[in-house]
């Protein structure tokens, strides 16, 4: 019985000794090293977890929590057991593809497409359209990469306006969805021309002008395109802007911060990169899928707008 008691009384103090924290003196080391070279803001607080035995010789697993007090991210660490050295752990797990992982996030159920529905390479762009370099990529896009890829890739687009500093985008991607809700082409003639003609919205006076402007080319495009009228307008007339918003908080938990934003079968592509970059990325997503690449020719490089790069939001 003494025995036994004894036992649980070590078991106990090896159990406290785990959950201990780190000297004071290393925690205060830890902070000022992960503050300054992480430029964390003043406001945000630095948590120093308890260390914690890992799978690496002479170091200990931390985690540290850094704590805006709207949000708390956790990053883990390797803090060696002499408190001298801080180590940035990053743990890759090769059983999980991160590609599909992140295609795995984007929801495109009921979204309009443009190519082979049946393809194996899947293009997302999180678009904006009142975006200068949205209308690059667009018209890179289209007809150039969909005329070279053919039906090897489908395109699919979801909505991402830079709200503070494009003030009809979002007016714009309402719209582009009533269309959507009736018609999948009536969308893309619509994509098509507003991202061709941004200036018509620019050249009217005041937000009501641009919004009356966009709505105007909306109901021209679904009258073309032979959808219920007074369906249409009752959309555009509700300005439902909660399917909007569900696509940029999608993308905001996928670290999109800018527009274009593509994703190649799960591979990011920020900006309107040059056409030859984004052909890259296109060829190693069909050869990754067993799928053939086109030939490409170097008329067709020619014919591409000019390198253009996205500014931060």
């Amino acid at each position: 019985m003494l025995l036994r008691r004894s036992l649980i009384f070590l078991v106990l103090i090896c159990l406290g000794c785990s959950a201990q924290s780190a000297p004071p003196d290393t925690v205060k080391a830890v902070e000022r090293q992960v503050r300054g070279f992480y430029n964390i803001p003043p406001e945000v607080k630095i948590i120093v977890g308890a260390p914690k035995p890992s799978d690496f010789p002479n170091y200990d697993a931390v985690t540290i929590t850094f704590d805006s007090g709207q949000k708390k991210q956790n990053y883990d660490f390797l803090l060696a057991k002499d408190g001298k050295t801080l180590l940035r752990l990053t743990k890759f797990d090769l059983t999980k593809d991160p590609y599909a992982e992140t295609m795995k996030k984007i929801d495109v159920k009921g979204r309009p497409t443009r190519g082979n529905k049946d393809a194996k390479v899947v293009v997302v762009n999180y678009d904006d359209l009142q975006c200068p370099f949205c209308s690059h990529m667009h018209q890179t896009l289209f007809p150039q990469m969909l005329k070279e890829y053919g039906d090897r890739v489908l395109f699919i687009y979801k909505d991402f306006p830079l709200v503070e500093i494009h003030p009809w985008a979002t007016h714009a991607a309402v719209d582009a969805n009533c269309l959507a809700a009736q018609n999948n082409d009536a969308y893309w003639a619509f994509a098509d021309y507003i991202h061709a003609n941004q200036e018509e919205m620019r050249k009217e006076k005041g937000r009501d002008g641009q919004f009356a402007k966009l709505d105007q080319i909306t109901m021209l495009q679904g009258q073309k395109n032979n959808v219920d009228v007074a369906k249409l307008q009752s959309c555009i007339k509700a300005q439902n802007e909660d399917a909007v918003k569900a696509s940029m908080r999608e993308a905001e938990g996928l670290g999109v911060s800018a527009t274009p934003t593509l994703y190649v079968n799960g591979e990011k592509v920020d900006g309107a990169v040059p056409i030859e970059e984004l052909r890259a990325v296109f060829d190693r997503a069909l050869q990754q899928a067993g799928v053939p690449v086109p030939a490409h020719s170097s008329a067709a490089s020619a014919t591409a707008p000019p390198n253009v790069v996205s500014p931060a939001r």
